[in-house]
């Protein structure tokens, strides 16, 4: 068995949104937390969050998430790459692959998740190095990637991501196909935050 861990990236500025998003209200939950679980329950070890403008309501947040590394990134508002790069450095001499999560997307599943640890160990012999779910058809997060991608991940800039890295080693990426486009979604407008309230309304004993 491959050791595998997790990136949650979770210090977005929030721009299309007009207010922090992660700390808005599900349930009584802020929406970031829905993310924490699933991944503390996949054995992901170790487990970093990268934050942003709003650390200091993370950290109150997630006082009980013990296994949750969270570090500061002062450098958040250039971008997205800027939190992979921190969260890659931060992780890469302790595993064989790391599993990079949208801390706005409060439906990813356990499911998924087990489903792409699952895949990489079946298919890394055969020289598999990502593997990502698709939900109806459409490309998502979470991402697994090998370790021997990180040092690619220096080249990134802005708010692109690894698109790039994925763009060019798609010949060595498995993609694996789920049904539930809801467990893909993440909320980035206040539209998308009303429809994952009623979702969440409609079938609140959902994980």
């Amino acid at each position: 068995m491959h050791k595998i861990g997790a990136i949650i990236l979770a210090a977005g500025m929030s721009k299309r949104m007009g207010e922090p998003k992660l700390l808005l209200s599900i349930h009584g939950k802020p929406l970031f937390l829905y993310v924490l679980g699933p991944v503390v329950e996949s054995s992901l070890d170790p487990i970093i969050l990268v934050a942003g403008k709003y650390i200091e309501e993370i950290q109150q947040h997630t006082m009980d998430f013990l296994e949750i590394q969270i570090i500061f990134n002062q450098n958040y508002a250039a971008g997205m790459s800027t939190s992979l790069k921190l969260g890659i450095q931060s992780i890469k001499e302790q595993v064989d692959a790391v599993i990079i999560f949208l801390a706005d997307q409060p439906l990813v599943s356990r499911t998924v998740i087990q489903s792409l640890m699952e895949n990489y160990e079946a298919s890394r012999k055969e020289g598999i190095r990502i593997v990502r779910p698709e939900y109806q058809g459409e490309l998502g997060h979470p991402v697994l990637m090998d370790a021997e991608l990180f040092n690619e991940f220096h080249t990134i800039e802005g708010d692109s991501g690894g698109h790039s890295i994925i763009k060019k080693y798609k010949h060595v990426m498995k993609i694996v196909s789920f049904d539930n486009p809801m467990w893909g979604a993440d909320v980035d407008t206040p539209d998308d935050f009303m429809k994952m309230k009623q979702y969440f309304d409609s079938k609140p004993n959902e994980e």
